[in-house]
């Protein structure tokens, strides 16, 4: 199980995962972040389309209520932190978030692996679902597209694979 906020799905739609992403793994999340997605959606670019298209799939994402928290900090805002309430009721594996100001301070509230999302381009490759080719190319559409070429994130998340 894991549960993802909005950076990470937004991301792994602009990969365009998230239907493999859905059949994969029990994915979880926040009606916040579900609520930050439709926010989104209502943008006329990349990120407004990768909402949309992870909206399209919300039958197949678990969507709980949160109650609210006072996680949030300079770094950790609205959904993520409803994500770590999320994570700190349920067992679950991986936290995905890709704002990497927030991740040390997500990792200290909960138990499970806080994570940036191309981790779980990498699973999907493990799983023999994605060939490792595949998965780097969908990464440097990514990187492209979410404006991460040369960003921490990027050298991060290449060095998985």
């Amino acid at each position: 199980m894991i549960v993802a906020d909005t950076s990470a799905l937004v991301t792994l739609a602009t990969a365009r995962t998230v239907e493999t992403v859905v059949e994969e793994f029990d994915v979880h999340t926040t009606q916040t972040v579900i609520e930050e997605l439709q926010e989104t959606s209502e943008h006329d670019d990349i990120h407004g389309e990768a909402a949309k298209n992870v909206l399209e799939h919300r039958n197949e994402i678990t969507v709980h209520e949160t109650e609210d928290t006072d996680f949030g900090s300079s770094r950790i805002d609205e959904g993520e932190a409803s994500c770590a309430v999320l994570a700190r009721k349920t067992e679950l594996e991986f936290l995905i978030t890709d704002d990497l100001r927030a991740l040390p301070e997500l990792q200290e509230l909960v138990d499970a692996k806080v994570a940036i999302s191309p981790i779980v381009l990498k699973a999907l490759v493990k799983r023999e679902v994605l060939e490792p080719e595949e998965a780097e190319d969908r990464l440097d559409t990514v990187a492209e597209e979410r404006n991460w070429l040369g960003a921490p994130i990027y050298r991060r998340a290449k060095r998985l694979f």
